[in-house]
């Protein structure tokens, strides 16, 4: 466990420029790399806002433009960010045995200029809202979790069939529609391109009840989890059935009482069964809650050979992990912050706050070796594991920049002129 006080400044300066300096390449102009840094800093202050405004004035710079060409203009690979990004984090978490996490998340927005919007269901509200939806790739094994790559859901009608509104977005012409499965099937197939080590992927029933998905990862020879609906059918030797019949055919001996992992109030301990198909690289995976027998979960399981109960279970528990990560990714790293507007500014900002939560990221796994007990008594049993949370906020306490009073008033004066405009 880490010991907070070897958290100083100049450790958490030198840790962001290391995690800057592998992607700092792919900028063309120094003043856009230089620029491009002070906006990671800015996303990791304690700015209550950070949108190309705040994060210019945080640079010290006299107007937003500059900041803005960064997200709209500026000429550097956004892409290979990305994948210096990924290879950073694989560095510190990679393992064989790792899980790739699918899922997406919502970004509530007013109007109807940001590319992809319009009113849509997004879990993150709960209900139909006017968002974006972004589906992201999440990495989850014994070393942390993270997010390795994202890409922007365009609906058909209300965008990629209007190529007037695609081009006022600047979505380029070769972008056609892809649903949400296929936007991960992307993602999931670039993690294998690049050699992204992992033996395992799960995500929702939005994604597990996609044939298609499925049967690309079956023919890339992957071990899933995916969650299915209680209508899903699966076939036996008594032939087609739904999940949810099935459930109410286990006996009482069937069931196991095992644990998904910590949560945030402790183990998350469930009774679960598993049900042979007619294939034997095909089982279902039943899950249901102590509390309340009533609610179940169900999981299509495709393996090549057979694998403990506990071991699928705990798969099917690091889903939750990109639901982390999307917190953590919005409480600290101001994912939902942006304002921009335009389809490549919407990566260009994303990708950027992405490098900010892998840089807490790996910071703290990297913080987390055993020290020894501090002479005030203070022992590391004492002290429990130290967080992004607390990481990000010692990052905004001890890096902040000096107060400027003139820097502060000319902004001030700034925005009231803009407003007035």
């Amino acid at each position: 466990m880490a010991r907070v006080e070897h958290l100083s400044a100049a450790r958490l300066r030198v840790g962001l420029d290391a995690a800057f300096a592998l992607v700092a390449g792919r900028f063309r102009r120094p003043e856009v790399r230089q620029r491009a840094r002070a906006c990671i800093e800015g996303m990791l202050s304690g700015l209550e806002r950070k949108n190309g405004w705040s994060l210019a004035e945080y640079a010290g710079e006299t107007t937003p433009d500059g900041m803005q060409r960064l997200f709209n203009a500026a000429k550097w690979d956004v892409d290979g960010v990305r994948d210096d990004i990924r290879a950073y984090l694989i560095e510190h978490l990679g393992e064989a045995d790792g899980v790739l996490v699918g899922d997406d998340t919502g970004f509530a927005k007013q109007g109807g200029c940001s590319a992809g919007v319009q009113r849509q269901y997004t879990g993150t509200l709960g209900k139909i809202a006017n968002c974006q939806i972004g589906v992201f790739l999440g990495y989850a094994s014994n070393h942390g979790r993270a997010l390795l790559d994202r890409e922007l859901y365009l609906p058909r009608d209300s965008w990629i069939a209007s190529p007037e509104r695609c081009a006022a977005a600047q979505i380029p012409e070769h972008v056609g529609f892809a649903t949400k499965p296929q936007l991960l099937q992307a993602m999931i197939e670039r993690a294998i391109a690049a050699g992204v080590p992992f033996g395992w992927v799960t995500a929702d029933e939005a994604y597990g009840d996609n044939g298609p998905l499925r049967r690309s990862l079956e023919d890339h020879q992957i071990s899933y989890v995916l969650a299915v609906s209680r209508s899903h059918q699966i076939t036996t030797g008594a032939g087609k059935v739904r999940a949810d019949v099935m459930a109410g055919k286990v006996p009482k001996t069937g069931w196991q009482r095992l644990s998904c992992g910590q949560g945030a109030k402790g183990e998350r301990r469930y009774d679960l069964a598993l049900i042979a198909t007619d294939s034997p690289t095909h089982h279902l995976m039943i899950r249901r809650s102590l509390s309340n027998p009533s609610d179940l979960a169900f999981y299509l399981c495709h393996t090549s050979r057979p694998v403990p109960l506990q071991r699928l279970v705990r798969v099917a528990g690091a889903r939750w992990t990109i639901e982390e990560c999307f917190q953590t990714g919005k409480n600290e790293a101001a994912f939902d912050h942006y304002q921009v507007r335009l389809y490549p500014a919407w990566y260009r900002y994303i990708t950027l706050a992405m490098l900010a939560l892998a840089f807490l990221t790996v910071t703290r796994t990297t913080a987390l070796d055993p020290e020894p007990a501090s002479p005030t008594g203070m022992g590391v049993g004492q002290l429990i594991t130290i967080s992004a949370n607390e990481i990000r906020r010692l990052f905004a306490l001890l890096t902040r920049p000096p107060i400027n009073e003139d820097h502060i008033l000319r902004w001030s004066h700034w925005r009231r002129r803009s407003k007035d405009r």
